[in-house]
């Protein structure tokens, strides 16, 4: 009989190939072939709720529950007067607290997984080998949200930063094992957690290369006298709002007037109105949620990420080159890629220096097969999932070995 494992996540892990579910989920099946997995989780799209027998497969037990987002913003002010982050009141649920606890408390489960450092809350002190995803430092991602706005949104960003910070620390200090999701990442969080330096460590993402296979037949989206630019990822994420703004309003104008064919299209679910608004903008498609992205990727001329907000590793960027799509991106959404840039994927600084990356691309027409190559030699998930076993079974500092930070830029 397999041991149990009880695994948090704050977004119900479903369907695979959803942007930040992608993770989630395969950490799940994978854990389900050694362990009886007991899954707790939120459900923040009601649309969601159609995917819980599709996880029966993979899990002994499932807890599933409602997380209505209006609700879950007035309850984080709570935070305000307790002096916590706001995340975690976000998140705080009662229910789920006394499950996870019970089935601690009567055995069923001797291991945990805490997917996100907002779930480590609901992790029952006794479970013996307790580790944490917590993906990106989240609380950095906040502090550079307090630059972008105005008082007093930058006030509350920069607290919320400065308190979840605190909130990563003492959990990685709490936790057996913390993981990231790069070394850029897990390097963050050992200086900001010095006490649990030994404990920090990540695990890549990967693709599955079959699935985002540029070798399959789809049918073009797009109009026949039309050079598409993509770009990919759940439209009411903030720092997808700004990038997509941003390219539209301030480079694509330059890389229409040099290539009129261009066309720019959004493409993910749940278009904020900002985006919905860049539809108005020349040339610019915001196509909301589509049934298969893959389409949009293999018949675009290339692939851009110009976000200037990022954590952690982009899955739009190893989705595009796993297609072999040529990919233009910033800095900020190339960091922690095993990747070269000017071989693998092509990096952009500026708003000219952007423009001038994507017309030339567009006038190439160039396939990126290198791209792919780089994927299947680096993101594969079965192979970078194997780093994670030790931790569930042997002493708590048992963590997968650190190799250097993996981005690189080529010289010219």
């Amino acid at each position: 009989m397999k041991e149990g494992l009880l695994f948090l996540a704050h977004r119900i892990p479903f369907p695979p190939n959803k942007g930040d579910k992608i993770r989630s989920f395969h950490l799940l099946r994978h854990l389900s072939e050694r362990y009886a997995i007991h899954l707790g989780a939120f459900v923040d799209d009601p649309d969601d709720w159609r995917y819980q027998d599709a996880l029966k497969p993979y899990c002994a037990s499932i807890k599933l529950l409602p997380l209505n987002q209006r609700h879950a913003k007035l309850a984080s002010l709570t935070g305000l007067l307790s002096g916590e982050a706001l995340t975690l009141p976000y998140y705080r649920n009662r229910e789920l607290k006394c499950w996870a606890g019970e089935l601690a408390a009567c055995g069923k489960v001797t291991r945990g997984l805490a997917f996100s450092s907002a779930m480590a809350q609901f992790m029952p002190d006794a479970i013996r080998h307790r580790v944490l995803d917590m993906v990106d430092v989240d609380s950095d991602k906040w502090t550079q949200y307090a630059a972008t706005q105005r008082w007093p949104l930058s006030w509350v960003y920069a607290r919320e930063g400065r308190k979840l910070a605190e909130w990563e620390a003492h959990m990685a200090e709490g936790f057996d094992a913390t993981l990231l999701v790069s070394q850029a990442e897990a390097a963050l969080l050992r200086q900001r957690a010095p006490r649990a330096h030994h404990k920090i460590s990540a695990f890549e993402n990967g693709v599955d290369a079959d699935y985002f296979s540029p070798a399959r037949d789809y049918a073009n989206p797009y109009a026949t006298d039309v050079q598409g630019i993509v770009f990919t990822g759940a439209m009411d994420y903030w720092p997808n709002i700004d990038a997509v703004t941003w390219f539209a309003r301030q480079i694509f104008p330059a890389v229409r007037e040099a290539v009129p064919g261009a066309q720019f299209t959004i493409v993910g679910s749940r278009p904020a109105e900002a985006v919905n608004e860049l539809a108005r903008e020349s040339g610019v498609t915001v196509t909301g949620s589509v049934p298969d992205v893959r389409p949009y990727l293999a018949h675009a001329a290339c692939a851009v990420a110009p976000l200037r907000i990022a954590r952690g590793v982009q899955n739009k960027v190893l989705e595009a080159m796993a297609m072999a799509r040529p990919v233009v991106a910033s800095a900020q959404a190339a960091e922690g890629l095993r990747a070269q840039a000017g071989r693998d994927f092509i990096l952009a600084q500026g708003e000219a220096g952007f423009a001038q990356a994507v017309v030339a691309q567009l006038r190439t027409a160039t396939s990126a097969a290198g791209a792919r190559d780089c994927i299947l030699a680096h993101y594969d998930w079965a192979h970078n999932l194997s780093a994670i076993d030790s931790l569930f079974e042997g002493a708590p500092t048992d963590v997968p070995p650190v190799t250097p930070p993996v981005f690189e830029i080529a010289q010219t």
